[in-house]
């Protein structure tokens, strides 16, 4: 019998012991080789034979700790006792299963998915943030712990970390991936996702994962939770770029500002077209709304957790839920309607512009030092608002060699149009990698 999983499973625990003791990706896990060995057997007892495995089988992937899984302990990043925030196992966890992959451990997260980091170090530089809060699930792909590791983002806790590490992040449509067995930080905003090194390894799970993934065909674009359209081979062309000017675009830093035109221009050169157009014009008020929503939702997400455990809680995520306390349900319902309105102008802009996929920065510039900050997530905002599907894709180095990235962002609902132009998108990227 074929014993990959077996294979696989002494391979990554091989690895995480190996370098984890550094970059602290992962949730420490007494018996974790023991588990994985178990699970190994079993998987390959089930689909030993080269005919008819699933699509993700020996696949070992690295989970956020606050997504429930089935004999792990979620802790959130948090002091909270696990047992005051158990809860059943995540049905997205149950996909990964029955597609053959095995859950390597709970990665590191900020506190509750918010804003106090954890202590996962960036593997190109450990003076340096991964970026948050997924950011045990990155760094641990971008050491090559694992090929693919779960995510989520409510601002940019998938895109930022994902540029920072170098590696693929894939926020889909918001509620594509089932959030239930996730603890929630704004439910409207809340997201699961994915990191894997590149797309070819991404999409599968892609598809595994978000519901009513469509392999071909046209199809409709749809809204939250769609079907979405056919990929880019269905499609049969290549997608029309759209660079947002204004001051969204200016929030990056110089030498971000500066590697993204070039990429822009290399994306050009090879037959892009690509469109700069002023949007938003009210970026501002989008930022202000987002908060507004945000902090409602995170107080009342934590209403019985945090008068019992409050004490436990650090600072930045206590700032955070009071601050959430003093909104009102009038300001926190204008802020919904903002958000329904914004999203329409979004699909409208690119219909009128004829734009396939936003191209903007996926970070204000490399990952920053120190770990006290996981970095400023200003650039993934207005795409999570309203709810899109966005890609992070490596796009080359800075001057002192971090990773710098490239977001594409396509209307909500088109996550297959989105994975399927994004190799085309990867392949000019590829080998751009010198500092600007």
């Amino acid at each position: 019998m074929d014993t990959s999983c077996a294979i696989a499973a002494v391979r990554t625990c091989d690895r995480i012991e190996a370098g984890d003791g550094e970059i602290r990706a992962f949730v420490p896990e007494s018996g974790r080789r023991e588990r994985l060995g178990r699970a190994a057997r079993v998987a390959d007892e089930r689909w030993g034979e080269a005919d008819g495995r699933p699509p993700l089988y020996g696949v070992m992937v690295g989970v956020k700790d606050i997504v429930h899984v089935e004999g792990l302990p979620t802790g959130a990043g948090s002091d909270v006792p696990a047992e005051a925030l158990a809860g059943a196992e995540a049905s997205l966890v149950g996909r990964l299963r029955e597609a053959g992959a095995l859950v390597a451990g709970k990665t590191v997260t900020a506190e509750f998915a918010a804003t106090a980091s954890g202590p996962t170090r960036n593997p190109h530089h450990l003076g340096h943030t991964p970026g948050g809060s997924s950011s045990g699930s990155a760094a641990a792909v971008a050491a090559g712990m694992v090929p693919l590791a779960v995510g989520t983002q409510t601002v940019g806790s998938m895109i930022r970390p994902a540029a920072y590490c170098g590696v693929v992040g894939f926020k889909p449509t918001h509620g594509r991936i089932p959030s239930d067995g996730v603890i929630p930080n704004a439910p409207t905003f809340d997201t699961v996702g994915l990191f894997a090194p590149d797309v070819a390894t991404l999409a599968p799970a892609a598809a595994v994962l978000c519901d009513g993934w469509r392999t071909s065909g046209e199809g409709g674009e749809g809204g939250e939770g769609g079907g979405g359209g056919g990929g880019g081979e269905a499609a049969g062309r290549r997608p029309v770029l759209g660079v947002p000017l204004g001051p969204y675009l200016d929030r990056a830093d110089a030498e971000a500002r500066s590697s993204f035109e070039k990429r822009a221009g290399h994306l050009e050169a090879a037959g892009f077209t690509v469109r700069r157009v002023p949007f938003p014009d009210d970026f501002e008020r989008v930022v202000a709304e987002q908060r507004v929503i945000n902090r409602y939702e995170l107080a009342r997400t934590h209403a019985v957790w945090f008068p019992r455990h409050g004490e436990r809680y650090r600072e930045q995520t206590v700032e955070a839920i009071r601050e959430g306390q003093r909104m009102g349900d009038d300001a926190y319902a204008a802020a919904l309607r903002a958000r329904a309105e914004f999203r329409e102008r979004l699909v409208a802009a690119m219909d009128r512009d004829g734009i396939d996929l936003w191209l903007t920065p996926a970070a204000t510039g490399p990952a920053p030092h120190g770990l006290k900050s996981t970095g400023d997530s200003v650039l993934s905002l207005p795409w999570s608002y309203a709810g899109a599907p966005a890609l992070a894709l490596p796009a080359g180095r800075a001057a002192n060699s971090l990773p710098l990235g490239v977001q594409c962002v396509a209307r909500p609902g088109a996550d297959e149009r989105l994975l399927g132009w994004a190799p085309d998108v990867e392949s000019v990227l590829v080998g751009t990698s010198a500092p600007v």
